[in-house]
This record gives C-alpha cells, structure tokens and sequence, in this order.
C-alpha cells in the first residue's frame, strides 16, 4: 500500500515537473501568461525555470529579426514611377508590450509592413530621382565618360551633387519609423532600400533612349571611322604616288647614265677604228631592210659605198 502511494507521489511529481519546469536558451526571452495576462516580469537568463502547471510560457526571440517589404510602385517628385524593393532589421526591445501590442512575430511584420511601406512611400514621392539613386558623395568625372556628349544634354546635371543621397534617406526612413516603435515594444535596427527599378512601361521607354542612344554613338563612331579610312587612304595615295615619282625619276637617271655610257663606248669603239665603225653600222642598217623594201637613193649616195667595192672585177 505504501508503495503505491509513493508511486503515486512520484508520479505526480514528475507530471508537475514536466508542466511546470521550462528552459529558456541564450537566444530567447520569456513570459509567463496565466488566463491571457502577463505574470511576473520578463525571464532572459538562460537556463531552467518555474511556473504553475495551468500557466503557459510565450518565448521571444532576442536576436536581430529580417523583415522585407514587399515590392512597391511609387512616384518620384518627378513623376517617375519606380519599384522600390525595402528590407529591415529589428529585434524585440520589450517583450511585455510586444506582447500586447502584436502578440507575436507574425502580428509584428504585419505592423512593420504598415509602418515601414507607408514611411518610405512618403519619402519617396516627395524626392527627386536622382536622390534616391546616387550616394551623397556621388561624382562624375566628364573625362572619364564613355559618350562625352552626355555632359552636355540639358536634362542631366552630372555636376551638381545629391543633396541628400541614398545613405541620408535611409536614415531619415529609419528615424521616422522609429519614432512608432517603441509602443510595439520593437527596437528598429536599420532600413535599406535593395532595389530601385523603373516599372516595366517606363523601363522600356528608358531601354529605347538607350538604344537610341548606343546607336547614335554607334554612328559617330562609324562616321569617325569612315573619315580617318579616307585620311589614311589619301595618306596613302599621296605616299605611293611620291614613290612612283621616286622610281620614274631613278628610272630615268639610271636610263640617262646607261645612254652616256653606251653614248661614251660608241665614241671610244668609233674613234678606235672609225672605218670599221661605220662598216658596221652600214651592215646594220642592210639587216634592219626586209626583203621588200624598196629605197630611193641616188647613185652616189654613201649608203652603196660598200656594195659598190664589193662587186666583182672585170
């Protein structure tokens, strides 16, 4: 008998044990709720705790927490309308009011969902585009543009400076989320814009001015080549028409030195025998003469004075 009965203590101690010991580890936070209301203060040392079996144990998580927005179009001050892609780090400051303000994290996002969503499409549409994309120490050195002529169009100033930028609105984002936290029992971290897009109608306007652009420097580049291939062809005209006159004028040097020499050995054959000189150039002249060719010369021409001293004696 009296061992059923400590069975059944221990039993029973072990039931208690099991529904009223809880662990919290190093990431968590705790509240006890008896009936819906909060019991006790926040429990965040890590370890092994008590609480009464009807009692439940509402955990919180104490690391930093993502929240991401959804993806948004909103209108710049320009009217551009643009796809603004946010993200967000938080955590739970006060679990006590986190607990009746949302209850959970799921209630949070829903709220930072408001919060955030609506104070970055305040800020957004009353800022230009250029603020929103460039940094604040933003700067654009001209030289080093591929299309110079972008720093000459009227509805770009590459030179003046962001006055705020995409790092100050951030802050200004954060700070004023902020200042509604603190009754959600949230601490918020820090706000990031990931993307900034063109909705799809303008981004293809944006992607046709820049073809249109790519193409008209595309032009002046085939325009720029066409005109150095006529520089260098007439370059090249003007060289080869200068070697030409180089070669002829060589050409006739070399002719006018190959006339005198031949010029120089007619004269010294011609002066060495000048009988036999002329005999030959006679002989010469009899071959040049086909067999129809017919002369008209006078009997004592000079031209039969060989035919003549070569006919046979009587």
């Amino acid at each position: 008998m009296k061992s059923a009965i400590v069975g059944i203590v221990l039993l029973a101690a072990v039931i208690v044990a099991m529904t009223s010991l809880f662990a919290i580890d190093e990431a968590e936070q705790a509240i006890i709720v008896q009936f819906g209301e909060p019991k006790g203060d926040v429990i965040t040392d890590p370890g092994l705790h008590f609480k009464l079996p009807w009692q439940e144990v509402r955990r919180f998580d104490k690391r930093l927490l993502i929240w991401d927005g959804d993806v948004t179009q909103i209108p710049t001050r320009g009217r551009e309308f643009i796809l603004v892609d946010t993200t967000a780090r938080w955590r739970i400051s006060d679990p006590l009011q986190f607990l009746r303000s949302v209850r959970d994290e799921i209630g949070a996002r829903t709220r930072l969902d408001d919060i955030v969503d609506s104070v970055v499409r305040d800020i957004v549409s009353s800022t230009e585009l250029e603020e929103i994309i460039r940094s604040r120490d933003w700067s654009v050195d001209v030289k080093h543009l591929e299309d110079p002529a972008l720093a000459e169009r009227s509805d770009v100033d590459l030179k003046q400076a962001p006055k705020l930028g995409r790092e100050l609105l951030e802050q200004e984002i954060l700070q004023r989320a902020r200042r509604l936290m603190p009754q959600l029992g949230i601490e918020l971290v820090d706000v990031r814009v990931k993307r900034v897009n063109y909705i799809a109608s303008v981004r293809k306007q944006v992607e046709n001015r820049m073809i249109a652009e790519r193409q008209s420097i595309a032009e002046r580049f085939r325009s720029e080549g066409q005109g150095r291939s006529q520089e260098i062809l007439g370059e090249m005209g003007r060289e080869l028409r200068a070697i030409r006159s180089e070669a002829a004028r060589k050409a006739e040097e070399i002719r006018g030195r190959a006339d005198a020499a031949a010029t120089r050995i007619y004269g010294r054959a011609f002066g060495a025998d000048p009988e036999f000189y002329a005999f030959f150039r006679t002989l010469e002249n009899y071959q040049a003469m086909g067999p129809n060719t017919t002369l008209m010369l006078k009997a004592d021409s000079d031209f039969f004075k060989y035919l003549e001293r070569t006919r046979p004696r009587k």
